[in-house]
């Protein structure tokens, strides 16, 4: 549902059937672009990806699985200490759809617990469908739980090897950059990790400023 660049995409018809009760974004506002990184899955090149953030002064937003904050504590209280968005993935990563309602909200429970064990801070009411798969029902029972599911306005298959290396992610952003661009990305993928510099520096470039989907207005 992509528009040329610069305009903001289509949406599929359910959203515009959503209330103020079913909490969901999936565009922001102005000349601001929200860089949001999934992990449910490899890690990558964690150094990397902090060193090219704090470079270019620029906050993102991290949905990462509690499998990996688990794993991975030092990464996650660096992310808190430099001021990026870390947000609720669940806790294994699992299709909610296959899941109770009683095991949905244990695996967003248990990730809010993990995540103030390891940084002392109380998770921000931000949440991601792993795969992005939900329902109406999911989505309202984790509006019901405090938190506003996050989706997006570009992805790509980044999960898989790129045919042209960091060329891809880089076209993939660039060629639909919009108004309120949601930009999902997947941490593991090295061509991201490649890519992200010279996204970050030619995002700018083009007017537009990085935020954090808390900032977004409803």
């Amino acid at each position: 549902m992509k528009k040329p660049k610069g305009q903001v995409p289509d949406f599929p018809k359910e959203t515009k059937s959503f209330t103020a009760k079913e909490k969901a974004v999936w565009v922001g506002q102005g000349k601001n672009v929200y860089l949001t990184i999934d992990n449910g899955g490899p890690m990558g090149d964690t150094a990397k990806l902090l060193k090219t953030l704090k470079e270019n002064n620029v906050k993102a937003n991290f949905f990462i699985s509690g499998n990996n904050v688990k794993a991975h504590p030092d990464f996650i209280k660096q992310l808190a200490a430099d001021g990026h968005l870390v947000a609720n993935h669940t806790m294994t990563h699992k299709d909610m759809n296959t899941l109770s309602d009683e095991q949905v909200r244990k695996e967003i429970t248990d990730f809010e617990k993990l995540y103030k064990s390891i940084t002392g801070q109380d998770v921000v009411k931000y949440f991601r469908f792993p795969y992005g798969k939900y329902s109406t029902h999911l989505l309202d029972l984790t509006s019901d739980m405090g938190y506003t599911s996050v989706f997006w306005s570009t992805a790509m298959r980044d999960w898989e090897p790129r045919a042209n290396g960091a060329e891809d992610p880089y076209n993939d952003i660039m060629n639909n950059l919009h108004p309120g661009n949601i930009i999902l990305m997947h941490q593991g993928s090295k061509e991201n990790m490649e890519a992200l510099d010279r996204i970050l520096k030619d995002v700018k470039k083009a007017g537009y400023s990085f935020g954090l989907v808390s900032e977004i207005k409803r």
